[in-house]
Protein backbone atom coordinates (compact mmCIF):
# COMPACT_ATOMS: atom_id res chain seq x y z
CA UNK A 1 0.00 0.00 0.00
CA UNK A 2 1.42 3.37 -0.99
CA UNK A 3 1.61 6.50 1.14
CA UNK A 4 -1.44 8.73 0.99
CA UNK A 5 -1.81 11.22 -1.83
CA UNK A 6 -4.47 13.88 -2.34
CA UNK A 7 -6.65 12.87 -5.29
CA UNK A 8 -10.00 13.71 -6.79
CA UNK A 9 -12.41 10.81 -6.42
CA UNK A 10 -12.82 10.08 -10.12
CA UNK A 11 -9.07 9.99 -10.68
CA UNK A 12 -8.52 7.77 -7.63
CA UNK A 13 -11.12 5.32 -8.95
CA UNK A 14 -9.39 5.25 -12.35
CA UNK A 15 -5.94 4.70 -10.83
CA UNK A 16 -7.28 1.94 -8.58
CA UNK A 17 -8.71 0.16 -11.63
CA UNK A 18 -5.34 0.28 -13.40
CA UNK A 19 -3.57 -1.03 -10.31
CA UNK A 20 -6.20 -3.78 -10.12
CA UNK A 21 -5.16 -5.01 -13.55
CA UNK A 22 -7.42 -3.05 -15.89
CA UNK A 23 -5.89 -2.87 -19.35
CA UNK A 24 -9.01 -2.06 -21.33
CA UNK A 25 -11.23 0.98 -20.83
CA UNK A 26 -14.15 1.94 -23.05
CA UNK A 27 -16.10 5.07 -22.27
CA UNK A 28 -18.17 7.97 -23.45
CA UNK A 29 -18.12 11.46 -21.92
CA UNK A 30 -20.86 12.34 -19.46
CA UNK A 31 -20.70 14.51 -16.37
CA UNK A 32 -19.97 14.15 -13.51
CA UNK A 33 -17.51 11.32 -14.36
CA UNK A 34 -15.52 12.87 -17.18
CA UNK A 35 -12.29 12.95 -15.19
CA UNK A 36 -12.22 9.14 -15.41
CA UNK A 37 -12.02 8.84 -19.22
CA UNK A 38 -9.67 11.82 -19.25
CA UNK A 39 -7.37 10.07 -16.77
CA UNK A 40 -7.59 6.73 -18.55
CA UNK A 41 -6.87 8.25 -21.96
CA UNK A 42 -3.72 9.85 -20.55
CA UNK A 43 -2.42 7.20 -18.14
CA UNK A 44 -3.67 3.77 -19.28
CA UNK A 45 -1.64 3.65 -22.55
CA UNK A 46 1.50 4.51 -20.54
CA UNK A 47 0.86 1.43 -18.40
CA UNK A 48 0.42 -1.00 -21.29
CA UNK A 49 -3.34 -0.64 -21.57
CA UNK A 50 -5.80 0.45 -24.23
CA UNK A 51 -8.25 3.35 -24.14
CA UNK A 52 -11.07 3.72 -26.64
CA UNK A 53 -13.66 6.47 -26.58
CA UNK A 54 -16.78 4.81 -27.88
CA UNK A 55 -19.38 6.61 -29.96
CA UNK A 56 -22.04 5.90 -27.32
CA UNK A 57 -22.60 4.12 -24.03
CA UNK A 58 -24.24 1.25 -25.94
CA UNK A 59 -21.06 0.81 -27.95
CA UNK A 60 -18.92 1.03 -24.80
CA UNK A 61 -20.70 -1.80 -22.99
CA UNK A 62 -20.51 -4.02 -26.08
CA UNK A 63 -16.82 -3.28 -26.53
CA UNK A 64 -16.41 -4.31 -22.91
CA UNK A 65 -18.27 -7.53 -23.73
CA UNK A 66 -15.79 -8.35 -26.48
CA UNK A 67 -12.61 -7.50 -24.55
CA UNK A 68 -13.87 -9.27 -21.42
CA UNK A 69 -14.77 -12.39 -23.42
CA UNK A 70 -11.19 -12.46 -24.70
CA UNK A 71 -9.95 -12.53 -21.12
CA UNK A 72 -9.02 -8.87 -20.64
CA UNK A 73 -9.63 -7.01 -17.39
CA UNK A 74 -12.13 -4.31 -18.35
CA UNK A 75 -13.26 -1.15 -16.56
CA UNK A 76 -16.07 1.04 -17.85
CA UNK A 77 -17.74 4.07 -16.29
CA UNK A 78 -20.68 6.35 -16.90
CA UNK A 79 -23.42 8.27 -15.15
CA UNK A 80 -27.15 7.80 -14.76
CA UNK A 81 -28.51 8.18 -18.33
CA UNK A 82 -25.45 6.38 -19.69
CA UNK A 83 -25.85 3.46 -17.30
CA UNK A 84 -29.49 3.26 -18.42
CA UNK A 85 -28.29 2.70 -21.98
CA UNK A 86 -25.89 -0.01 -20.78
CA UNK A 87 -28.56 -2.13 -19.10
CA UNK A 88 -29.13 -4.47 -22.04
CA UNK A 89 -25.39 -5.05 -22.24
CA UNK A 90 -25.24 -5.87 -18.53
CA UNK A 91 -27.85 -8.58 -19.09
CA UNK A 92 -25.71 -10.01 -21.90
CA UNK A 93 -22.57 -9.91 -19.71
CA UNK A 94 -24.36 -11.79 -16.94
CA UNK A 95 -25.81 -14.35 -19.32
CA UNK A 96 -22.45 -14.97 -21.01
CA UNK A 97 -20.64 -14.80 -17.64
CA UNK A 98 -18.14 -12.19 -18.77
CA UNK A 99 -16.39 -10.32 -15.92
CA UNK A 100 -16.46 -6.52 -16.10
CA UNK A 101 -16.18 -3.74 -13.53
CA UNK A 102 -18.65 -0.91 -14.05
CA UNK A 103 -18.67 2.33 -12.06
CA UNK A 104 -21.49 4.86 -12.05
CA UNK A 105 -21.06 8.40 -10.80
CA UNK A 106 -24.75 9.03 -10.36
CA UNK A 107 -26.52 12.31 -10.93
CA UNK A 108 -30.01 13.44 -9.93
CA UNK A 109 -33.48 13.39 -11.39
CA UNK A 110 -35.18 11.50 -14.23
CA UNK A 111 -34.32 12.08 -17.87
CA UNK A 112 -31.26 14.28 -18.34
CA UNK A 113 -31.66 15.41 -14.73
CA UNK A 114 -28.88 17.46 -13.16
CA UNK A 115 -25.20 16.85 -12.52
CA UNK A 116 -25.51 17.23 -8.75
CA UNK A 117 -25.33 14.10 -6.54
CA UNK A 118 -28.30 11.78 -6.40
CA UNK A 119 -29.28 8.28 -5.30
CA UNK A 120 -32.40 7.85 -7.40
CA UNK A 121 -30.56 5.23 -9.47
CA UNK A 122 -30.93 2.73 -6.61
CA UNK A 123 -33.54 0.67 -8.45
CA UNK A 124 -31.52 0.93 -11.67
CA UNK A 125 -28.45 -0.42 -9.88
CA UNK A 126 -29.99 -3.09 -7.66
CA UNK A 127 -32.89 -4.29 -9.81
CA UNK A 128 -31.42 -3.62 -13.22
CA UNK A 129 -33.19 -2.52 -16.38
CA UNK A 130 -32.00 -5.33 -18.60
CA UNK A 131 -34.12 -8.30 -19.59
CA UNK A 132 -34.31 -11.71 -17.97
CA UNK A 133 -33.24 -13.26 -14.69
CA UNK A 134 -29.84 -11.87 -13.71
CA UNK A 135 -28.14 -10.07 -10.84
CA UNK A 136 -25.19 -7.72 -10.51
CA UNK A 137 -23.37 -7.20 -7.18
CA UNK A 138 -23.47 -3.50 -6.25
CA UNK A 139 -21.11 -1.75 -3.82
CA UNK A 140 -21.64 1.81 -2.55
CA UNK A 141 -18.60 3.53 -1.01
CA UNK A 142 -18.92 6.53 1.29
CA UNK A 143 -15.40 7.90 0.84
CA UNK A 144 -12.85 8.26 -1.92
CA UNK A 145 -10.61 5.76 -0.11
CA UNK A 146 -13.36 3.17 0.15
CA UNK A 147 -14.29 3.74 -3.49
CA UNK A 148 -10.73 3.15 -4.66
CA UNK A 149 -10.46 0.04 -2.49
CA UNK A 150 -13.72 -1.37 -3.86
CA UNK A 151 -12.77 -0.71 -7.49
CA UNK A 152 -9.44 -2.46 -6.93
CA UNK A 153 -11.09 -5.44 -5.23
CA UNK A 154 -13.89 -5.62 -7.79
CA UNK A 155 -11.35 -6.42 -10.52
CA UNK A 156 -10.59 -9.69 -8.77
CA UNK A 157 -14.18 -10.37 -7.71
CA UNK A 158 -15.47 -9.97 -11.27
CA UNK A 159 -13.01 -12.61 -12.45
CA UNK A 160 -13.75 -14.89 -9.51
CA UNK A 161 -17.50 -14.94 -10.11
CA UNK A 162 -17.41 -14.35 -13.89
CA UNK A 163 -19.93 -11.59 -13.46
CA UNK A 164 -20.13 -7.80 -13.80
CA UNK A 165 -19.58 -5.82 -10.59
CA UNK A 166 -21.13 -2.35 -10.23
CA UNK A 167 -19.66 0.39 -8.02
CA UNK A 168 -22.31 3.01 -7.12
CA UNK A 169 -20.81 6.42 -6.37
CA UNK A 170 -22.27 9.88 -6.83
CA UNK A 171 -21.23 13.28 -8.12
CA UNK A 172 -19.99 14.42 -4.72
CA UNK A 173 -17.63 11.47 -4.22
CA UNK A 174 -16.46 11.74 -7.81
CA UNK A 175 -15.57 15.41 -7.55
CA UNK A 176 -14.27 15.74 -3.99
CA UNK A 177 -10.59 15.45 -3.11
CA UNK A 178 -9.44 13.31 -0.19
CA UNK A 179 -6.18 11.64 0.91
CA UNK A 180 -5.99 8.14 -0.57
CA UNK A 181 -3.60 5.26 0.03
CA UNK A 182 -3.56 3.39 -3.25
CA UNK A 183 -2.95 -0.38 -3.33
CA UNK A 184 0.12 -1.91 -4.89
CA UNK A 185 -0.43 -2.99 -8.51
CA UNK A 186 -1.33 -6.62 -9.14
CA UNK A 187 1.13 -8.67 -11.25
CA UNK A 188 0.74 -8.24 -14.99
CA UNK A 189 -0.93 -11.14 -16.82
CA UNK A 190 0.62 -11.62 -20.25
CA UNK A 191 -1.69 -12.32 -23.17
CA UNK A 192 -0.03 -15.69 -23.62
CA UNK A 193 -0.96 -16.63 -20.05
CA UNK A 194 -4.62 -15.64 -20.16
CA UNK A 195 -5.76 -19.22 -20.80
CA UNK A 196 -4.03 -20.35 -17.58
CA UNK A 197 -6.00 -17.82 -15.53
CA UNK A 198 -9.22 -17.87 -17.55
CA UNK A 199 -9.60 -21.25 -19.26
CA UNK A 200 -13.00 -20.17 -20.63
CA UNK A 201 -11.66 -17.10 -22.49
CA UNK A 202 -11.72 -16.69 -26.27
CA UNK A 203 -8.03 -17.03 -27.05
CA UNK A 204 -8.32 -19.13 -30.20
CA UNK A 205 -6.55 -22.39 -30.85
CA UNK A 206 -3.29 -22.94 -29.04
CA UNK A 207 -0.67 -25.66 -29.37
CA UNK A 208 -2.34 -27.87 -26.75
CA UNK A 209 -5.96 -26.85 -27.34
CA UNK A 210 -8.37 -29.63 -28.19
CA UNK A 211 -11.35 -27.38 -28.85
CA UNK A 212 -12.23 -23.76 -29.42
CA UNK A 213 -13.96 -21.90 -26.57
CA UNK A 214 -17.30 -20.20 -27.07
CA UNK A 215 -18.92 -17.40 -25.08
CA UNK A 216 -22.63 -17.21 -25.79
CA UNK A 217 -25.85 -15.72 -24.54
CA UNK A 218 -28.21 -17.40 -27.01
CA UNK A 219 -29.69 -20.72 -25.85
CA UNK A 220 -32.72 -21.65 -27.92
CA UNK A 221 -33.64 -24.91 -26.20
CA UNK A 222 -35.85 -24.20 -23.15
CA UNK A 223 -34.33 -27.05 -21.13
CA UNK A 224 -30.81 -25.79 -21.83
CA UNK A 225 -31.68 -22.20 -20.98
CA UNK A 226 -33.44 -23.19 -17.76
CA UNK A 227 -30.38 -25.14 -16.59
CA UNK A 228 -28.15 -22.19 -17.40
CA UNK A 229 -30.30 -19.70 -15.47
CA UNK A 230 -30.46 -22.10 -12.52
CA UNK A 231 -26.65 -22.33 -12.65
CA UNK A 232 -26.45 -18.52 -12.58
CA UNK A 233 -28.69 -18.35 -9.53
CA UNK A 234 -26.60 -20.95 -7.73
CA UNK A 235 -23.75 -18.48 -8.21
CA UNK A 236 -25.90 -15.58 -7.02
CA UNK A 237 -26.78 -17.54 -3.88
CA UNK A 238 -23.07 -17.92 -3.18
CA UNK A 239 -22.54 -14.20 -3.79
CA UNK A 240 -25.25 -13.39 -1.23
CA UNK A 241 -23.41 -15.49 1.34
CA UNK A 242 -19.96 -14.06 0.66
CA UNK A 243 -20.29 -10.46 -0.58
CA UNK A 244 -22.89 -8.94 1.76
CA UNK A 245 -21.24 -5.99 3.51
CA UNK A 246 -22.48 -3.47 6.05
CA UNK A 247 -21.28 -1.02 8.68
CA UNK A 248 -23.34 -0.60 11.84
CA UNK A 249 -22.97 2.05 14.54
CA UNK A 250 -24.63 1.80 17.99
CA UNK A 251 -27.65 -0.07 16.61
CA UNK A 252 -28.34 -2.27 19.64
CA UNK A 253 -28.86 0.66 22.04
CA UNK A 254 -30.58 3.13 19.71
CA UNK A 255 -33.94 4.86 20.08
CA UNK A 256 -33.85 5.59 16.37
CA UNK A 257 -31.87 3.87 13.62
CA UNK A 258 -30.92 5.73 10.46
CA UNK A 259 -30.22 3.71 7.31
CA UNK A 260 -28.10 5.49 4.72
CA UNK A 261 -25.44 4.73 2.13
CA UNK A 262 -22.77 6.64 0.27
CA UNK A 263 -22.64 10.39 0.73
CA UNK A 264 -25.73 10.51 2.93
CA UNK A 265 -24.18 8.07 5.39
CA UNK A 266 -21.27 10.47 5.95
CA UNK A 267 -23.69 13.24 6.79
CA UNK A 268 -25.83 10.94 8.95
CA UNK A 269 -22.82 10.09 11.12
CA UNK A 270 -22.42 13.76 12.03
CA UNK A 271 -26.16 13.99 12.70
CA UNK A 272 -25.90 11.03 15.10
CA UNK A 273 -23.19 12.88 17.04
CA UNK A 274 -25.41 15.97 17.24
CA UNK A 275 -28.32 13.88 18.52
CA UNK A 276 -26.08 12.26 21.14
CA UNK A 277 -25.20 15.72 22.50
CA UNK A 278 -28.94 16.24 23.02
CA UNK A 279 -29.36 12.94 24.84
CA UNK A 280 -30.88 11.06 21.91
CA UNK A 281 -29.38 7.67 21.13
CA UNK A 282 -29.27 7.15 17.39
CA UNK A 283 -27.72 4.30 15.45
CA UNK A 284 -26.70 3.81 11.84
CA UNK A 285 -26.92 0.95 9.37
CA UNK A 286 -24.78 1.69 6.32
CA UNK A 287 -25.22 -0.83 3.52
CA UNK A 288 -21.92 -1.14 1.67
CA UNK A 289 -23.36 -3.79 -0.62
CA UNK A 290 -26.68 -2.60 -2.04
CA UNK A 291 -27.07 -6.03 -3.62
CA UNK A 292 -26.74 -8.30 -1.78
CA UNK A 293 -28.58 -6.05 0.68
CA UNK A 294 -27.57 -6.61 4.33
CA UNK A 295 -30.99 -7.64 5.65
CA UNK A 296 -29.46 -9.55 8.57
CA UNK A 297 -28.08 -6.30 10.04
CA UNK A 298 -31.63 -5.28 10.92
CA UNK A 299 -31.93 -8.24 13.28
CA UNK A 300 -29.61 -6.35 15.64
CA UNK A 301 -32.23 -3.65 16.22
CA UNK A 302 -33.78 -4.12 19.66
CA UNK A 303 -37.07 -3.17 21.29
CA UNK A 304 -35.44 0.07 22.46
CA UNK A 305 -35.87 1.44 18.95
CA UNK A 306 -38.99 3.50 18.24
CA UNK A 307 -38.51 4.09 14.50
CA UNK A 308 -36.19 3.28 11.61
CA UNK A 309 -35.46 6.06 9.10
CA UNK A 310 -34.34 5.52 5.51
CA UNK A 311 -32.30 8.59 4.53
CA UNK A 312 -31.91 8.94 0.79
CA UNK A 313 -31.21 11.35 -2.05
CA UNK A 314 -34.37 10.16 -3.79
CA UNK A 315 -38.11 10.08 -3.26
CA UNK A 316 -37.71 6.69 -1.61
CA UNK A 317 -36.22 3.59 -3.22
CA UNK A 318 -33.91 1.93 -0.70
CA UNK A 319 -36.79 2.21 1.77
CA UNK A 320 -38.33 -0.90 0.20
CA UNK A 321 -35.28 -2.95 1.18
CA UNK A 322 -35.28 -1.30 4.61
CA UNK A 323 -38.88 -2.40 5.11
CA UNK A 324 -37.96 -5.94 4.09
CA UNK A 325 -35.13 -5.90 6.62
CA UNK A 326 -37.30 -4.51 9.41
CA UNK A 327 -39.96 -7.21 8.85
CA UNK A 328 -42.74 -5.05 10.34
CA UNK A 329 -41.02 -4.95 13.74
CA UNK A 330 -40.76 -1.15 13.73
CA UNK A 331 -42.29 1.76 11.81
CA UNK A 332 -40.17 2.91 8.87
CA UNK A 333 -40.07 6.55 7.79
CA UNK A 334 -38.43 8.30 4.83
CA UNK A 335 -36.06 11.24 5.13
CA UNK A 336 -35.36 12.40 1.60
CA UNK A 337 -34.00 15.19 -0.55
CA UNK A 338 -33.91 15.05 -4.32
CA UNK A 339 -33.19 17.13 -7.39
CA UNK A 340 -29.58 17.57 -6.35
CA UNK A 341 -30.37 18.95 -2.90
CA UNK A 342 -28.19 17.49 -0.14
CA UNK A 343 -29.32 17.57 3.51
CA UNK A 344 -27.00 19.00 6.12
CA UNK A 345 -26.17 17.07 9.27
CA UNK A 346 -28.27 19.60 11.21
CA UNK A 347 -31.24 18.99 8.92
CA UNK A 348 -30.99 15.22 9.37
CA UNK A 349 -30.71 15.64 13.14
CA UNK A 350 -33.72 17.98 13.35
CA UNK A 351 -35.92 15.88 11.07
CA UNK A 352 -34.92 12.74 12.98
CA UNK A 353 -35.95 14.42 16.26
CA UNK A 354 -39.31 15.39 14.79
CA UNK A 355 -39.97 11.87 13.46
CA UNK A 356 -38.95 10.37 16.80
CA UNK A 357 -41.29 12.71 18.70
CA UNK A 358 -44.16 11.76 16.40
CA UNK A 359 -43.47 8.08 17.19
CA UNK A 360 -43.53 8.60 20.94
CA UNK A 361 -39.81 9.10 21.61
CA UNK A 362 -38.00 12.00 23.29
Amino acid sequence: MSTKVLMKGNEAFAEAAIRGGCRYYFGYPITPQNEIPEYMSRVLPQRGGHFIQAESEICAINMAYGAGAAGGRVFITSSSPGIALMQEGMSFLCSAEVPTVILTVSRCGPGIGGIQPGQADYFQATRGGGNGDYKVPVFAPSSVQEGADLVFEAMELADKYQNPILIFTDGLLGQMMEPVALPDPVPEVKSTDIRKHKPWALTGYGADDSKRNTVISLRLQPETLEKHVQKLFTKYDEIEKTLTRVETVDVEDAEVVIVAFGTVARIAKEAIEMLAEQGIKAGLIRPISLWPFPYAAFDKITSKTKVVISAELSMGQMIQDVQLGVKNRFPVELLSRTGGMIPTSLEIAERTKKILQEKGGN
